[in-house]
């Protein structure tokens, strides 16, 4: 959601305009008509026109033969590029990759995108269940998630609320803390233990465990590991779970350390 008070003095129009374009069509796995997103976009028919006929040149949506216009492939090419940024140098790659396949579970690497968590990377473990939210930018449910909360952890309480009133706490699951005091006792309880955790908070019968790898002071340079298993399996191996993670964090710490 933008900010209107925030609107920069120099926004240009046309290009913000033209984004607007693009993320109705990414909305509409179907496609849209010119008129359509005209609509969606509260532009005229004719600026719309124009907008979709440059974003096609540049290959950014695709106009098919019933009219309509979907995603390009240059979209798909920046997605790429965008998750090999957020993931780091090669070796991160590697020990996330070697975990998932060691343990069975999924690894995620995390991290603060503008002041907000995200995942930035991901490996997929064959014992974990699949979680198809979770992907590189996914950057909603910081409350929820064990990922969110390792790196909310190295908040303060006044910046951790602040984080909480701006993106809201919404109720994944019924198991879903929803309240920022609840929040605070669950983030105590993880710093105590030495691994944040969530169950069945924003998966049901899913467990996730996290750990921080970087406690950088600059607040976007700090990274934390999470892997997922199933909620069953948290409850009898917490410890080894713990262990492994660590273990992981820093050879991901060490991975992180060759990048320029």
């Amino acid at each position: 959601m933008r900010d209107p008070l925030a609107e920069p003095s120099d926004l240009i129009r046309s290009v913000s305009r033209a984004l607007r374009v693009l993320e109705a069509v990414g909305r509409a796995p179907k496609g849209l008509t010119v008129k359509q997103i005209a609509r969606r976009c509260e532009l005229t028919v004719a600026t719309t026109y124009h907008l979709v006929r440059t974003l096609a040149y540049e290959g950014y949506v695709i106009r098919r033969e019933d009219g309509t216009y979907i995603v390009g492939l240059e979209v798909a090419d920046r997605y790429r590029e965008l998750v090999t940024a957020f993931r780091g140098p090669p070796p991160v790659g590697e020990a996330l990759r070697r975990a998932a396949v060691e343990t069975g579970y999924s690894h995620f690497l995390g991290r603060f995108v503008g002041g907000q968590v995200a995942i930035s990377a991901v490996a997929e473990g064959p014992r974990s269940p699949y979680l198809e939210d979770l992907v590189p930018g996914f950057d909603e449910g910081a409350h929820a998630t064990a990922l969110g909360k390792a790196l909310l952890a190295t908040l303060t309480p006044e910046q951790r609320l602040r984080y909480l009133r701006e993106f809201g706490m919404r109720p994944f699951t019924p198991a879903t803390l929803t309240g920022a005091e609840a929040f605070e006792a669950d983030i105590a309880a993880g710093d105590r233990r030495g691994m944040q955790v969530e169950m069945g908070q924003f998966r049901q019968g899913v467990a996730c465990a996290a750990v921080l790898v970087t406690p950088e002071k600059e607040m976007e340079r700090r990274v934390v590991l999470a892997c997922a298993l199933p909620a069953a399996e948290m409850m009898t191996s917490a410890r080894i779970v713990r262990a492994k993670l660590i273990a992981v964090a820093r050879s991901v710490a060490d991975g992180l350390a060759t990048e320029a």
